[in-house]
C-alpha cells in the first residue's frame, strides 16, 4: 500500500476544501503565529539579557573587587601569629579607652563584656574592626539597640586561655 492509497485525513480534507485565497490567509497567519512566539520566547529574552550585560557587569566587577579586598585582609588575619589571653585583654581595653566614656570594660575569667552607650554607626564599625585586628577577637555575643542614629548595648568576647 503506497502512500497515495491511503485516505486523506479531515484535516488535509478540511485543508483541500478551502479556498486557495483562504489557505494563503491562513498559511499566513501560522507564519505570524509561529513568529511572534519565537520573537517573545527566544528573541526578546535574550536581547534584553545583552541590553542588561553592562549594568550587570559593572555591579558584579565592583562586588568582586570588595570581595577580593576582604579576601586579602582575611588571609592578612589569618597569618597574624596567634594572641596569648593577656595581650588580647591588653588591646581590648586600649581599643574600649578609645570610646572614652561611651564604652566599659567588664573581665571575669576569659569573658570581657563591653558596655556601649550612644555609639554613632561608624565609630562602632571602626571600634569592631580595631578589636578584629588589634586583638583578634571577634563578638561572641552582641545585644545592640538603635537610639535614634547610636548605638547602645552589649558585645562580648571570649578571651584565649594563657
Amino acid at each position: 500500500m503506497s502512500r497515495s492509497d491511503t485516505p486523506p485525513s479531515a484535516a488535509a480534507r478540511w485543508w483541500a476544501q478551502r479556498p486557495a485565497r483562504e489557505r494563503r490567509l491562513l498559511t499566513l497567519a501560522v507564519v505570524l503565529v509561529l513568529g511572534a512566539l519565537l520573537w517573545t520566547m527566544g528573541i526578546a529574552p535574550a536581547l534584553s539579557t545583552v541590553k542588561a550585560y553592562p549594568a550587570q557587569r559593572g555591579t558584579l566587577d565592583a562586588q568582586l573587587q570588595t570581595m577580593q579586598t576582604l579576601q586579602m585582609r582575611a588571609q592578612n588575619l589569618k597569618g597574624q601569629p596567634a594572641v596569648d589571653g593577656r595581650a588580647a585583654q591588653a588591646a581590648l581595653q586600649s581599643a574600649v579607652a578609645s570610646l572614652g566614656t561611651k564604652a566599659n570594660l567588664l573581665v571575669i575569667g576569659q569573658q570581657a563584656t563591653v558596655t556601649l552607650k550612644g555609639l554613632d554607626a561608624a565609630v562602632l564599625a571602626q571600634w569592631l574592626a580595631r578589636t578584629r585586628s588589634e586583638a583578634r577577637l571577634v563578638p561572641a555575643q552582641a545585644k545592640l539597640s538603635r537610639e535614634g542614629s547610636n548605638w547602645s548595648g552589649t558585645v562580648q568576647f571570649n578571651l584565649p586561655g594563657g
